[in-house]
């Protein structure tokens, strides 16, 4: 085991399944000097500016490019620099990368990674803060990956960039300087397998990427009261873990799904439906949900602050499920 940051762990990913695999190549804006975060600094000088490629300031371009050259043999790893960026390339994403296997009957793939950091980060204000995770999700074709630690940000990034078909990795900017356990050697982390965070038999708590962190937080404050909350980190959106969850609502009987992002049409809401229709008679309270409000993230702290879900809140809501 090594203790490294989030980051970190993401850059070592990237260079060993480069030093592995030959066909592996990453594009975006700023990788020559780094990358934006740092998050592929050195790389540059180690592979060369033909595996790790500069690109003009063209999302789509990038995208479309790397679509191209991933149906044609190669493993392009994209960096979109934000989420919200992605959505100048989301026809190349959605309606090219996510259909091409189906649509030319398994004779090409597409395994493609697109790196997009997401999430609320030192006032970066509504065009660089968003979590869109669930517009992926709801997309034939595509997998979503959302690690919440060093090990799973490297290890999902692994498997990512091995598989043969489109992932959307979606790294938490706030995450970057997390240190944490990292297993030594060549540990990739499967898809649809979610994390035990923390065990508990009142209530169910799932989340996933930053917003576990909070989850876990509160499940600490409730354990002084004598809650003792179980905390499942999804890890992957799609494919993702349903057994793990409703096992673990078979035994609380109470869930409370906890994202960062908007809680309108979240992916919160099929984590809660999918308990619902499958456990309702044993439910010993309703399903809740906790996310943003429907609106534009701000760039005044203060204002910023009343859309985060905050470690408070999740035990409120998770106090009001055991303890009506």
């Amino acid at each position: 085991m090594a203790r490294v940051t989030y980051m970190e762990a993401g850059r070592q990913a990237v260079a060993e399944e480069m030093r592995r695999d030959s066909l592996v190549w990453a594009v975006g804006e700023d990788l020559g000097r780094g990358g934006v975060f740092g998050q592929y600094k050195g790389l540059a000088d180690e592979f060369g500016s033909d595996r790790i490629s500069d690109a003009p300031i063209s999302e789509s371009c990038i995208l479309g490019a790397a679509v191209g050259a991933a149906m044609t043999g190669t493993r392009p790893i994209v960096e979109m620099r934000f989420s919200d960026f992605a959505l100048c390339a989301v026809d190349e994403l959605v309606n090219q990368a996510a259909k091409a296997r189906y649509m030319f009957g398994g004779q090409t793939r597409v395994p493609i990674v697109v790196r997009e950091p997401i999430g609320m980060w030192r006032s970066s204000a509504a065009q660089h803060s968003q979590s869109l995770e669930a517009w992926y999700a709801h997309i034939p074709g595509l997998v979503v990956a959302v690690p919440s630690t060093p090990a799973d940000a490297k290890g999902l990034l692994k498997s990512a960039i091995r598989c043969d078909d489109p992932v959307v990795f979606m790294e938490h900017k706030n995450l970057w300087p997390l240190e944490g356990e990292v297993p030594d050697g060549d540990v990739v982390v499967d898809f649809g397998k979610a994390r035990m965070v923390r065990d508990g038999k009142d209530v169910t708590i799932v989340s996933w990427s930053a917003a576990v962190h909070t989850a876990a937080e509160a499940a600490k404050a409730l354990s002084g009261e004598g809650i003792e909350a179980e905390v499942i980190d999804l890890r992957t959106l799609w494919p993702w873990d349903k057994a793990a969850v409703l096992k673990s609502v078979e035994t609380t009987g109470r869930l409370l799904v906890v994202q960062e992002s908007v809680s309108v049409a979240g992916f919160g809401a099929e984590v809660a439906a999918t308990v619902a229709e499958a456990l309702h008679g044993a439910l010993k309270a309703p399903v809740r949900r906790l996310g943003a409000p429907r609106i534009p993230i701000s760039y005044a702290p203060p204002l910023e602050d009343e859309v985060r879900v905050t470690a408070d809140a999740v035990a409120a809501a998770a106090r009001d499920l055991v303890t009506p």
